[in-house]
């Protein structure tokens, strides 16, 4: 037998899912005695995915499930013993792979709950906690927290061009693997889909399941009714029929005959599915075939290919599908596979324990990336949002201002609320979350809200003193050199 790494994806610890330099500036910090320092990350994404205003957040329990199990073996730690440098010694020296072993999970984490709202540079999460910890779930929390944020948010895309009309992922087979594909299920679902084809998905996360049968199906069979009326006899109950195999017209019809002997039999009919060809025109005659025939309630499901752009010009081209099956343009965000969120220290502590912000330069403005402790303010006025200010909690509670991107000023005025909350406090985990129903019903609503704003009346953006400190940071960094930065830290 083959040898496959299947069985091995889903190990007891998560200390390896990362990339070597994680592991080699960890090795640094504790050679150089700072991997105790206390730092904080922030986890977020510069611009928003498929042209959009803003994204939907995904992910986080994974993402506790990786703090949970962050950890490394002992055939971890010897698997590292054993990589070597370019001169042939050990990489790695013995006292860092021994704390590596040793160690837990003793930092702090806030979080935007799963079904929110955010927007370009807010985070996603906050981690604090000894730098060497911190440091090492880089990798691992953007693998989680990037690819479900862009699912959930492409997912939210699809089903508001739906409108009312049911949403099915189909994306396992085009999935990036078998946790890619999971993942998806999951991420689609929250955001808005109402089931999935993945079986897996369902037992593991109670989505519903949905599916009858493929061409191959009606290909064994001699002709496409006798295919049809085995399929029925097999599971009265379950009959959406694929009819597209040869031809889609003559197919509906088939299925109607079928139906006719379905609701002999007391079972009805679910309807028909359309996987090729001018999805809009032949949706319109089988629906006039349907309705003749007496099966108004049967339904038409459209797949092949299908986005948010495709259902909204099939629409508007009046076609008559009444359920829409998402597979590829999906699960793999085809037209954007990638957020692009990043993972940037913002503050450390000095040798006192005193708090140092830390900021990226970049002459893309776009990533430079903001100092502190960053927090989000929401600003409400009727339950709508108007307003959301990114803010240095260290510096304490901000200024009713923001400035945007356009370095425009704006006054704030509202109701407020904090959306990052408490996930974990010194390695305990505090955070109750919603059931995924109820996170998919969160998201729902929030994307609705969101979607029909008026970004003329929106504002958001840095608070004064945010501004403040990132500038001041900036002009220190042009002025001061790498002699003149020595013993800074």
């Amino acid at each position: 037998m083959a040898h496959s790494h299947l069985s091995e994806i889903y190990r007891p610890g998560f200390g390896l899912l990362t990339d070597l330099y994680e592991l080699t500036m960890a090795a640094g910090y504790y050679h150089a005695k700072l991997h105790e320092r206390r730092a904080i990350f922030h986890l977020f994404y510069r611009t928003a995915p498929f042209g959009g205003r803003f994204a939907l957040a995904a992910g986080l329990p994974l993402a506790i499930d990786l703090i949970e199990n962050f950890r490394f073996s002992a055939d971890d730690v010897q698997y590292l013993g054993r990589l070597t440098g370019s001169d042939g010694s050990p990489l790695f020296r013995e006292p860092f792979l021994n704390y590596l072993q040793r160690m837990k999970w003793t930092g702090s984490v806030d979080a935007v709950p799963e079904g929110e709202i955010v927007l370009p540079h807010e985070p996603l999460l906050r981690i604090e906690g000894p730098l060497l910890q911190v440091q090492l779930l880089e990798t691992a929390l953007l693998t989680v927290m990037n690819f479900s944020t862009l699912i959930a948010t492409k997912a939210a895309r699809i089903k508001a061009a739906a409108g009312d009309d049911p949403v099915l992922e189909f994306g396992l087979r085009r999935a990036q693997g078998i946790d890619g594909g999971l993942t998806a299920s999951r991420s689609a679902y929250l955001g808005g889909c109402d089931a999935t084809s993945n079986v897996w998905a369902g037992r593991y996360y109670g989505i519903p399941v949905k599916g009858t049968h493929a061409h191959s199906w009606v290909m064994v069979f001699p002709d496409e009714l006798t295919a049809f009326e085995a399929y029925a006899a097999a599971l009265p109950a379950n009959c959406i029929f694929l009819v597209d195999t040869y031809d889609s017209l003559e197919g509906t019809r088939n299925a109607i005959r079928v139906g006719r002997a379905l609701r002999e039999r007391g079972h009805e009919m679910n309807g028909i599915r359309l996987d090729s060809g001018d999805l809009g025109a032949l949706s319109i005659e089988a629906r006039k075939l349907l309705d003749e025939a007496g099966f108004p309630d049967a339904q038409i499901v459209a797949s092949d290919s299908l986005d948010e752009y495709a259902i909204r010009d099939l629409k508007a081209k009046g076609a008559k599908i009444g359920i829409w099956g998402i597979g590829t343009r999906l699960a793999t965000a085809h037209d954007q596979p990638a957020l692009g969120g990043v993972y940037k220290l913002s503050a450390v502590q000095d040798a006192s324990g005193n708090w140092q912000s830390r900021v990226k330069a970049s002459e893309t403005a776009a990533k430079s990336s903001n100092p502190g402790k960053l927090a989000v303010r929401r600003y409400h006025l009727e339950d709508r949002p108007v307003a959301s200010q990114l803010y240095d909690a260290l510096a304490g509670p901000p200024s009713q201002t923001v400035t945007d991107a356009a370095d425009q000023t704006h006054t704030l005025a509202g109701d407020t609320t904090e959306l990052l909350h408490p996930v974990y406090r010194d390695g305990t985990l505090v955070h109750e979350a919603l059931d995924l129903p109820g996170t998919r019903d969160r998201a729902l609503k929030n994307w609705q809200l969101w979607t029909a704003l008026d970004w003329n009346d929106f504002h958001y953006g840095l608070s004064p003193e945010l501004l403040a400190e990132k500038e001041d940071l900036l002009k220190k960094m042009e002025v001061l050199g790498p002699e003149d930065e020595r013993g800074q830290f």
